[in-house]
């Protein structure tokens, strides 16, 4: 458990992220806007975590904040031991130098245009006492199935292998959490499947990955999945034990299949979301609804 008084947990706990009742707030002259509204989360070490949502319901905010790149307003936030409130700028950037690895969507922001793809996944190694500097990067791009493409430029490579690529720069400085922010998202199927393949590999040599996605196929592949709904946690989806084994499999329509059993989370206040179709299926008058038990369920009703 985190020890208050000096704000930190033991970073050879068996947690990678833990959020307890995180707030955003983005303030402007005009108005404020409520981007996270008391998010709790854990995230194990060596988890591989998808995390979806509609647009504007907060999770890219909150990767932000897990990558060091956008401070909390309120609550707790944990990576990895540090406390994310009290670290100062230059711890902060050894944090993120360190700590995280992140993937973007955009790949220009992945990688520099007038470097070669061995030369962009040896940069950030520049900045660490990372020795061997060349070797490892060809082992990186071998990883990702890239090292026939180590001289190319960015305008030479699809958009897929822009994609590899920058995992590759991503786990650069061996980040103990790899972040990925839609990193399926301009890729035709069967490059999205060779990347999750490169994520699922990764895991299983003990990589924790976090991604953010709206790729429903990706998202039902995922052992768990975490629902993010008006900026806190609404659902989790964990993949039934039937499919465990076989997310490699083409003749399988992610989409369509069931492949995960999804639960309701309650917060700390014992408060949990309802999904809108339910209540709009009660024919609701106002705002009040009967709550009652029965042999071992909690049953919500209309009121009579």
């Amino acid at each position: 458990m985190p020890n208050e008084t000096e704000g930190v947990i033991n970073a050879e706990d068996d947690l990678m992220i833990r959020a307890e009742g995180l707030v955003k707030i983005y303030k402007t002259k005009e108005t404020e806007v409520l981007a996270l509204q008391g998010l709790d989360l854990e995230v194990k070490r060596g988890e591989l975590t998808a995390m979806i949502g509609n647009s504007g319901s907060g999770k890219s905010t909150f990767l932000n904040m897990i990558g060091g790149l956008d401070r909390p307003s309120a609550g707790k936030l944990w990576v990895d031991g540090n406390n994310l409130f009290t670290m100062t700028e230059s711890e902060l950037v050894n944090y993120k130098k360190n700590t995280v690895g992140f993937v973007w969507q955009n790949n220009g922001r992945n990688m520099l245009p007038f470097l070669s793809a061995i030369e962009n996944v040896m940069l950030p190694m520049y900045l660490s006492s990372t020795k061997a500097k060349k070797e490892k990067a060809m082992e990186l791009l071998e990883k990702v199935g890239m090292a026939h493409k180590k001289n190319s430029r960015m305008n030479m490579l699809s958009g897929g292998e822009q994609q590899r690529v920058a995992i590759a720069i991503a786990l650069a400085n061996s980040p103990k959490l790899l972040l990925a922010d839609e990193p399926t998202g301009s890729v035709d199927v069967n490059t999205a499947n060779y990347i999750f393949d490169v994520f699922t590999e990764l895991n299983k040599n003990g990589q924790t990955i976090l991604i953010v996605t709206h790729d429903m196929a990706l998202s039902k592949k995922v052992k768990r999945v975490v629902a993010i709904r008006d900026g806190k946690i609404s659902s989790e989806r964990i993949l039934k034990e039937a499919y465990a084994d076989r997310v490699k499999e083409t003749n399988i329509d992610w989409r369509e299949e069931e492949t995960q059993n999804e639960y309701a989370i309650l917060d700390k206040a014992h408060r949990l979301q309802i999904p809108q179709e339910l209540i709009d299926s009660l024919k609701l008058e106002d705002n009040k609804v009967m709550i009652s038990q029965r042999d071992g369920e909690i049953i919500i009703s209309k009121p009579q």
